[in-house]
């Protein structure tokens, strides 16, 4: 995840007033219904009600919800091994023995962290690295009982995705090679995570899957292969993956048997910011096999795909299947930053067995109405609630719900002030995801680096 405030300014749009609307306007094109194939929230929801303010200034919900906080930086770790690291990301929640859960929850550090992922003996990969996953336990009403470090030594992790076997596979946002930034070892990869059982998955990377920028995964959970999204900052821009693994479906472990990494190529489309109409469709979708997914001299993004090129787009980040297809975002597109044109958000939709791809949603980009987080980033799909949106942009920071009938609500507001009481500032959000049983949600505030669980009895009653 990268912040809007890590790229050129741009217009701030109007935030949401008072004690938080409880249905805000967007704009986009398209069939919004698209991104509920195969869950409950396809029959729509038009929100919650108008936000609460909350008496103690954490965390502010619709009448009826409730949240506590499950692990906040610099709080003890509960294994002793040192405190809660910062920059709170990605994270998936696994059902675990006994109604417990599993939290896995990604550490995006870099060098200058404020608090590294503690190095632990057996499950770091670089000492000079400060990122990494932590890895929490819940029982059925929502107690940490655990806490523990799941991985350390990684650079940026970003987000990734969960396996079909209950494993976490961790995102290196990072490209830095052994001798940058201090590091001793290559980054850039993606490293499997057992939030049961760290040490089953040690801290080794899956190297066969590619070193670049990467951001989010999602499997096929019929055929095994992963899906790869990469958010390049400077041109050119990212590519969309695919890693045909040698022990598809194999269980903890396999991914480390190899496989072919190979990148999409659309034909006659060498940006996919270029593509404005929704439905645009394109038959014949390639994959082109990567020259060298080690990048050991160039960049994958820049190798020589062919005299037909590659497709890049910008900030390609979330990634997740849904029926038999993998949809994947591009954020934004700008112009002034090198795309072929302007957007503030897009959905794609992959179709493997046709070898099809369509542009799904278009969001808009004008300033006076309402948009979720300014650009789709963390997302997920909520059993009962909705599409779940973070907000990573300027001003209030929100998690929104997204229904078919392509309406935005308001579902929690961010009141941890990090700024002043004259200029305030308030972090992003990050990592949404609901339970097994759909009736809690998981979300993390990336600063100060806080997990909350939301409960409440409208989604009780679903």
């Amino acid at each position: 995840m990268t912040s809007f405030r890590d790229h050129l300014p741009i217009p701030r749009r109007r935030v949401l007033a008072g004690s938080g609307a409880a249905v805000a306007g967007i704009a986009f094109s398209g069939a919004i219904s698209e991104l509920f194939v195969g869950t409950a929230a396809a029959r729509g929801r038009s929100g919650y009600g108008p936000l609460v303010p909350d008496p103690h200034g954490l965390l502010d919900l619709p009448k009826g919800f409730r949240y506590r906080v499950l692990s906040r930086e610099g709080e003890p770790l509960r294994s002793g091994e040192g405190p809660v690291p910062s920059n709170h990301d990605g994270m998936t929640a696994l059902r675990g023995r006994n109604g417990r859960v599993h939290l896995i929850r990604n550490h995006e550090n870099r060098p200058d962290a404020r608090v590294a992922v503690p190095a632990v003996p057996g499950l770091t990969y670089d000492p000079a690295a400060k990122g990494g996953c932590t890895a929490l336990i819940l029982d059925s009403h929502q107690n940490v009982v655990a806490e523990r470090v799941a991985i350390a030594g990684t650079a940026v992790n970003c987000s990734g995705g969960s396996t079909p076997w209950g494993t976490w596979l961790t995102c290196e946002e990072n490209e830095d090679k052994a001798g940058t930034n201090g590091y001793t070892k290559d980054h850039g990869f993606v490293f499997e995570v057992d939030g049961a059982s760290p040490r089953r998955t040690g801290a080794m990377p899956l190297t066969a899957m590619g070193r670049f920028q990467h951001e989010a995964i999602a499997i096929d959970p019929r055929k095994g292969i992963v899906y790869e999204t990469e958010d390049a900052f400077e041109r050119p821009f990212g590519l969309f993956y695919r890693f045909l693994p040698e022990k598809p479906l194999g269980g903890t472990g396999s991914l480390r048997a190899g496989g072919q990494l190979e990148a999409m190529r659309v034909p006659g489309v060498p940006d996919l910011s270029a593509i404005m109409d929704t439905g645009a469709c394109f038959e014949g979708l390639e994959w082109v096999p990567v020259p060298d997914p080690q990048a050991r001299q160039t960049p994958v993004r820049l190798q020589d795909f062919g005299p037909k090129g590659i497709t890049h787009a910008q900030k390609l980040e979330g990634c997740y299947w849904g029926g038999s297809c993998v949809y994947f975002v591009s954020s934004f597109a700008r112009s002034a930053e090198g795309s072929a044109a302007d957007h503030f958000g897009q959905v794609w939709r992959y179709e493997p067995q046709r070898r099809r791809l369509t542009l799904v949603i278009v969001f808009g980009s004008t300033t006076d109405i309402q948009l979720p987080g300014e650009t789709p980033d963390n997302i997920c799909l909520a059993p009962g609630g909705g599409l779940m949106v973070c907000e990573d942009g300027d001003g209030s920071q929100h998690v929104y719900g997204l229904t078919k009938r392509g309406e935005v609500y308001a579902m929690a507001r961010n009141r941890q002030n990090i700024g002043t009481a004259a200029e305030p500032e308030w972090g992003e959000f990050s990592g949404v995801t609901f339970s097994p049983d759909g009736g809690t949600m998981y979300v993390n505030c990336y600063m100060p680096g806080t997990t909350f669980a939301v409960t409440g009895s409208p989604w009780e009653g679903n």
